[in-house]
C-alpha cells in the first residue's frame, strides 16, 4: 500500500524575511498564511498561493547574528536549487515580472519542448515559469 501523501512544501532560507515576503507576495501573488515571531522579527513564514502551492521561508540567521550583507558563499550555494512553477501563459508571466521591475530574459523553448522563463528571487534562488506548448 502506498503512503497517502497529499502535498509537498519547499522550505528555503532567506537573508531578509521582509524582502522575501514582499517579493513572493507582491510579485508572485502568494499570501502569508502564518508566521512566527512579531511582525518586525519574523523568523519563519508559510506562504500560500491560490493555485495550491505552498512555500516556507526561514531566516538564515537569528536577528542578533545576521551580518550586514549576505554571505556570497551561501548565495552561491543556492545555485543547486530551482523552483519550477507551472504557468499557463509564460509570455504574460514575462510581462508581469517586467512590470514589477525585474530584469528578466525573454522566455525560451528548452530542447525538450517546454517554454521556460528563468529568474532569481532576492536571495539568488532560481525560479522558472514553465509550460508545455
Amino acid at each position: 500500500m502506498a503512503l497517502a501523501i497529499q502535498g509537498l512544501t519547499t522550505l528555503i532560507q532567506v537573508f531578509d524575511m521582509q524582502t522575501s515576503i514582499d517579493f513572493y507576495t507582491r510579485v508572485l501573488g502568494f499570501e502569508v498564511a502564518n508566521t512566527s515571531g512579531p511582525e518586525n522579527d519574523i523568523g519563519w513564514a508559510m506562504l500560500h498561493h491560490t493555485s495550491g502551492i505552498e512555500l516556507m521561508l526561514n531566516t538564515a540567521y537569528e536577528t542578533p547574528e545576521r551580518p550586514a550583507a549576505p554571505d556570497p558563499a551561501r548565495v552561491k550555494s543556492h545555485a543547486d536549487t530551482i523552483l519550477y512553477l507551472s504557468c499557463a501563459d509564460v509570455d504574460a508571466g514575462y510581462a508581469h515580472l517586467r512590470a514589477h521591475g525585474l530584469d528578466v530574459p525573454e522566455p525560451s523553448i528548452a530542447p525538450y519542448g517546454m517554454k521556460q522563463l528563468y529568474f532569481q528571487d532576492p536571495d539568488g534562488y532560481l525560479l522558472c515559469l514553465q509550460r508545455w506548448p
